[in-house]
């Protein structure tokens, strides 16, 4: 999600910025709430924290509500805050549900004190403070705004023109699916790793993947985007009935939209762990090559959809799949060894 987008429309149709009828509350300021006898204060870590209709169903489809979404992140918070600490976080939110109107909110308005900023310049020159969840309790805060998706950037807010890793974000075209993508990831992984980059995979949480590929300090967004941009012209040209290298959504039917645009410093990408929006509560989960060379060869993704309760029993088995994205590491090739890349 780039700062420059926050206001159009989402590809969905469903609005990405707060509804005209919402005015922006004062910073600092909380916005006036309506109360619920269901409403009720947790303290986390010396924290007080407000949660409101705990009972709402953000998820008609299952019933899972929003007390329910709270208790799922208070349970992965260890796991997933290494991931977000540090980092600007835009938040995708839906106070009534995934049914109802839905945006991406870039400025922490009505922020308790102990929730941080990070100060971000937009395109027009506006300055756009976006909320920091560096713990438990700013998690949560976050979750109670009715707030299903967090999406951090991918340079910290030390160094926000620095990208820690190299993203592939992997886009199907209906009736392209996450089999498609697995096939595609498959093909990324190896190319990386003929250049002597180690790689991780997470599903989307829908019907997409992102391939992760963390690199050592010093690299810019104009050199990641590079080598994305290469990758995804490679594919494309090797496989052009599975993968498109075009932004335009028209050419994309059937085949796998490798998103390079998404290596820049205005955007931001769904964490690993973080629930999504999608019909049923589903979350954006670290697999494992493995699973996805099985998802590919048998034509069967459907081991790739996991629901909180799997998130949490995933964690409990194997830990954080997704952690070597933390450690940084990664030499970036050349673009032009990329583009002759034999393989």
């Amino acid at each position: 999600m780039r700062a420059s987008e926050i206001g159009r429309p989402s590809a969905d149709g469903r609005p990405t910025a707060t509804p005209p009828e919402a005015p922006p509350a004062e910073p600092g300021v909380p916005p006036p709430r309506a109360t619920s006898p269901d409403d009720t204060e947790v303290e986390i870590g010396g924290r007080v924290v407000r949660l409101s209709n705990p009972a709402r169903v953000l998820w008609p489809a299952t019933g899972f509500t929003k007390g329910e979404m709270i208790d799922y992140y208070r349970a992965v918070a260890p796991t997933i805050l290494p991931h977000l600490r540090g980092r600007g976080i835009t938040l995708r939110r839906f106070p009534e549900g995934v049914d109802g109107p839905g945006w991406y909110q870039a400025n922490c308005r009505g922020r308790p004190p102990w929730v941080s900023t990070q100060d971000v310049t937009g395109r027009g020159g506006e300055t756009l403070s976006y909320c920091r969840i560096e713990d438990e309790a700013s998690l949560v805060w976050v979750a109670n705004l009715g707030t299903i998706e967090v999406h951090p950037f991918i340079g910290r807010a030390d160094l926000p023109a620095e990208p820690t890793a190299l993203v592939l974000d992997l886009d199907p075209g209906p009736p392209a699916s996450l089999v498609a993508c697995s096939r595609v990831a498959l093909a990324l992984r190896d190319v990386l790793a003929g250049h002597g980059l180690d790689s991780v995979v997470k599903t989307s949480g829908s019907v997409g993947m992102h391939v992760f590929a963390p690199l050592r300090p010093g690299y810019t967004f104009g050199a990641t985007k590079a080598v994305a941009r290469a990758l995804a012209r490679l594919l494309a040209s090797r496989e052009p009935q599975l993968v498109i290298d075009r932004v335009t959504r028209a050419d994309r039917a059937g085949r796998v939209f490798i998103d390079w645009v998404q290596n820049d410093e205005s955007r931001s990408t769904v964490a690993p762990y973080s629930l999504r929006a999608t019909p049923w509560p589903l979350v954006s989960m670290p697999v494992t090559w493995r699973e996805v060379e099985q998802a590919a060869a048998t034509g069967d993704a459907g081991r790739l959809l996991f629901r909180p309760t799997d998130a949490l029993r995933r964690i409990e088995l194997h830990g954080d799949l997704f952690e070597p994205a933390l450690r940084g590491g990664g030499i970036l090739p050349d673009p032009a060894a990329i583009a002759a890349d034999p393989s």
